[in-house]
């Protein structure tokens, strides 16, 4: 049997999990409950290195309750967008989540660190600790001063998203839609592009998938970072206004930056739907699509682990040797698998963050 390949994953739902379970955090994190992707032994025993974990605010209830999994069943589909949430309400969510990110180290005893550097996650890896690197998927808990940027900066922060799919004071996030390409509004707002700037000086990762493409391309002028994708698939094969088209993969290539592929199947399938019944045959059609347009150093995973549905023969973490097995089909070879499944990422940070 080959040895594990560990994965450094490009993002994942957790946090928001771990802060619904209450008084049985304890039993999910470092027990593990069965039904969630992630849990602290599973994640140990299947070489989960480490990975971005998401601090996500909620929407309100708004209106009637919509079937979100019975609607992206059956395309073609489009869900309004959420309606924008103000700061002084994203804000003590998010240090609630803080505190739960925070507890997971602590309860860990060791085995899950908190990283602020590449080095942090470089030497959790080498003492098979898992790396958490906290990223803010959507910046509504971030102010028009930007002042809570530099605080939860101070805390931890290294990676932001300016949106997820609603609008921000920052910009415009991408509907749910199917199919769709991204290009489904107007772009950075002012405050976006300093946010921007602001994200480039404190040399915070700014992530663009949920960004839309107006937004996106207003991000490739403005930024000196690489450009990256945490968890966004090729548009070519799914046509899903979430996913990246040939020319934005270009630009992450020639940025120096990354895209990770998104396990979610309502990416991955070329029809859309979610279900989980597929087998792996477009998942590699979008590796195989991502490596070409944008390079072999510039993809890697970007799992959307407890936060979308997965094909079923990956599941959760336990499933990602069955991927790296696929990508052994492809006949990629060990060297490239082992950049794909963790190295591109880490020389990724790298760039953005320094050494």
């Amino acid at each position: 049997m080959p040895t594990q390949v560990p994965v450094f994953d490009g993002h994942n739902d957790i946090v928001l999990k771990i802060a619904a379970a209450g008084e049985n955090r304890a039993k999910l994190w470092l027990q593990g409950e069965g039904a969630g992707h992630l849990d602290l032994p599973r994640m140990l025993k299947h070489a989960f290195a480490g990975g971005f974990f998401a601090v996500y605010i909620p929407s309100p209830d708004e209106g009637e309750p919509v079937d979100h999994d019975a609607l992206m069943d059956k395309p073609p589909y489009d869900l309004p967008l959420p309606g924008l949430i103000d700061h002084t309400a994203a804000q003590p969510v998010a240090v609630e989540m803080l505190g739960h990110l925070l507890w997971m180290e602590r309860a860990s005893e060791g085995r899950f660190r908190w990283c602020r550097s590449a080095a942090d996650i470089r030497a959790a890896m080498a003492a098979g600790a898992v790396a958490g690197i906290l990223h803010f998927e959507g910046a509504e808990p971030i102010g028009p001063n930007l002042d809570a940027l530099h605080l939860f900066h101070a805390m931890g922060l290294r990676s932001v998203g300016p949106v997820w799919s609603r609008p921000t004071i920052f910009g415009h996030g991408v509907p749910f839609r199917f199919p769709s390409t991204g290009d489904t509004g107007p772009g950075l707002t002012d405050l976006g592009r300093a946010l921007v700037r602001e994200c480039n000086a404190l040399r915070i990762m700014i992530d663009l998938s949920h960004l839309n493409e107006a937004g996106f391309w207003d991000v490739a002028k403005l930024s000196d970072a690489p450009l990256v994708a945490t968890h966004s698939n090729a548009h070519a094969v799914t046509p899903s206004s979430r996913n990246l088209s040939d020319r934005q993969l270009r630009a992450i290539g020639e940025s120096g930056g990354m895209a990770g592929l998104n396990f979610a199947t309502c990416f991955l399938r070329p029809d859309g739907r979610r279900s989980p019944e597929m087998t792996l045959d477009p998942v590699k059609r979008h590796i195989e699509h991502m490596l070409k347009h944008a390079g072999e150093d510039h993809v890697g995973l970007g799992s959307d682990y407890d936060g979308a549905t997965t094909p079923k023969d990956i599941g959760g973490v336990e499933g990602l040797p069955v991927l790296i097995a696929a990508m052994r089909e492809m006949g990629l070879g060990e060297a490239l698998i082992t950049r794909i499944a963790h190295g591109n990422w880490l020389r990724l940070l790298e760039r953005t963050w320094g050494g």
